[in-house]
């Protein structure tokens, strides 16, 4: 009789085990590899166009110079470049301000209905840019609403010239970038104790001092993303300040602009175009720091 052989068992094979620096790799790589291909590689290539030549007849002569990282300090495009910086500055302060005191009051408000404000605060982005731009274009010429609304309450003089000024710039700019400061205010004046507020005038201290002194200081980082935000959006902004500047204020957007389509320089826009984004850089990259740096007096803070 035929004895019975034992099966024979393969060994089992350890099922693996990804580590999560490896997951978070994984996971990070579709987004890595779309700003990589959309956002890193166009950057290179406009930073290597910068050290290139005009042609005689437009095009590009590959030639290495630098003459056109040179050209920008020229007093005629640093002028530009101070006026962007000016108007973009302005347009900050008065959102910083506008931005700050609206995200106080829906923080403020009852917590059921600070969805809906919220909601209101954002609904201009629902719509395109350059709509909301056309807007106030309706808003402000000579015939617009705003001259029709003077004349119903008894204005009979010269229709006042809104339109095509710096004012006009400055106020699109801060219409159209207004939500940012808005959110980016909200988020740490909601996760504000209120104890803090209410300690503060047990002590007694009042409103303003208690603004001044415990809600200011803690929501410092808020303001400063919504300050960037607004900054860097605005002073390389080129079609702002096409419509309702009427081309008669040039910034930087619009600089770069002419050169690519109007004067086919495309190496001096290039080189302009890579000192706006180290600008931009510069700004976003002191912001993060200053932010991580808050973050981590507040844990410090918090373990002491």
């Amino acid at each position: 009789m035929r004895g019975h052989l034992a099966p024979h068992r393969f060994p089992e094979k350890t099922p693996r085990v990804q580590s999560p620096n490896t997951r978070s790799t994984l996971l990070m790589a579709p987004a890595l590899l779309w700003l990589t291909a959309l956002m890193v590689v166009p950057c290179g290539l406009i930073f290597a166009l910068g050290f290139f030549r005009r042609g005689l007849y437009g095009g590009i002569e590959y030639t290495f110079t630098l003459e056109n990282f040179a050209l920008i300090v020229d007093p005629l495009y640093a002028g530009i470049f101070l006026t962007s910086a000016r108007i973009a500055g302005l347009a900050t302060l008065i959102a910083v301000i506008i931005g700050y005191a609206a995200a106080y009051a829906i923080a403020a408000a009852p917590r059921h209905r600070q969805p809906l404000l919220l909601f209101l605060a954002v609904l201009p982005f629902w719509s395109n840019y350059l709509i909301r731009t056309y807007a106030w274009i309706v808003l402000l010429n000579r015939e617009g609403l705003i001259t029709q609304g003077l004349r119903m309450l008894g204005y009979e003089g010269e229709p006042p010239s809104m339109l095509y000024t710096e004012g006009a710039v400055i106020t699109g700019l801060v219409y159209n970038y207004l939500p940012f400061v808005i959110l980016a205010c909200y988020a740490p004046l909601a996760r504000l104790n209120p104890e803090l507020a209410e300690a503060s005038r047990d002590l007694g201290a009042s409103a303003f001092t208690t603004f001044r002194r415990v809600i200011l200081p803690m929501t410092v980082p808020g303001i400063a993303a919504g300050a960037v935000f607004v900054f860097v959006l605005s002073i390389g902004n080129f079609i702002t300040p096409a419509l309702l500047g009427g081309g008669r204020f040039q910034m930087m957007g619009n600089l770069i602009y002419a050169q690519f389509l109007t004067a086919n320089d495309w190496p001096f826009g290039a080189a302009i175009s890579m000192v706006l984004i180290a600008i931009m850089m510069g700004l976003l990259t002191l912001q993060a720091i200053a932010a991580e740096k808050g973050a981590g007096e507040k844990r410090e803070g918090a373990d002491g």
